[in-house]
């Protein structure tokens, strides 16, 4: 099991980073399930199914969380900057980018440095974290942490881009782009060869319409090009059924609904 040689440091109420003093856990030392897929796959939504399938679960700081408490500020440390709030999301790319640089496994070596304070009915249930990305995080995780458990969750990329336009979280802003009205795939360029000509048209189909303007599409759109910039989703499921195919399961959400992929997660 992984052990840190490192001091002890408190992030947030219960949950710390570095050595196991008396009455924490490791996260290396508890089954974890880890849900794996870039924004927009469906991960929230499969969240809520299974606490409607199972009951009691136990969700852990997530992705975006573990970034803020402990990712951003270490690389800000390492230019001496205090520590900042950073919301922009490619800024934020650039950052977990570079902890990535040093640390291989990105916010998987994050996460498999965390501990817990043991309390009790503290972990009712099933402890989930949401989520990882990429080859690098999922192969240093099923290394570093032998009793989680991967559920994969994909979505085609004009679908997670739809999903983002939908679920309006302020949390997805990109504050560089100029569009005001239309949108012009020109200030998007790189994102056209994501997408097959009937999908660009199906995007921008929805602003035609006015259900939604062209900033806010191309913000959407930059999203979902910087997370395939830095991170292969089909690289991330090689690795996963080729280590621990046994504790992995790959689910298409536009194929299933959230409750069939709570159950196929169940299987696990």
């Amino acid at each position: 099991m992984m052990r840190m040689n490192v001091e002890f440091e408190l992030l947030a109420d219960g949950l710390g980073v570095g050595c196991v003093p008396d009455g924490w856990a490791a996260i290396a030392d508890l089954p974890v399930l880890i849900l794996v897929g870039v924004t927009g796959v469906g991960k929230s939504a499969t969240v809520e199914a299974l606490r409607r399938k199972c009951g009691r679960i136990s969700l852990l700081p997530n992705r975006r969380k573990v970034a803020d408490l402990l990712v951003i500020p270490t690389v800000q440390g390492w230019d001496g900057d205090p520590p900042t709030a950073v919301t922009d999301r490619r800024q934020r790319f650039a950052y977990t980018g570079r902890y990535r640089q040093r640390y291989p496994g990105g916010l998987a070596h994050a996460l498999s440095r965390l501990v817990l304070q043991r309390q009790p009915d503290a972990w009712p249930g099933r402890l989930i974290f949401d989520g990882l990305r990429g080859a690098d995080e999922v192969a240093f995780a099923a290394q570093a942490l032998p009793l989680a458990r991967f559920a994969v969750l994909n979505a085609p990329d004009v679908v997670r881009v739809e999903r983002l336009l939908q679920r309006q979280d302020a949390f997805d802003q990109v504050t560089d782009l100029t569009s005001v009205g239309g949108f012009r795939w020109q200030e998007v360029a790189e994102g056209r060869d994501l997408f097959k000509p009937k999908e660009q048209a199906r995007l921008a189909a929805a602003v035609s319409r006015g259900e939604v303007n062209g900033a806010e599409l191309a913000a959407k759109i930059a999203i979902v090009v910087a997370e395939r910039r830095n991170y292969d989703p089909n690289a991330a499921v090689e690795i996963l059924q080729s280590q621990v195919p046994d504790r992995t399961v790959v689910v298409d959400t536009t194929a299933h609904s959230p409750a069939e992929v709570a159950a196929a997660i169940g299987d696990l």
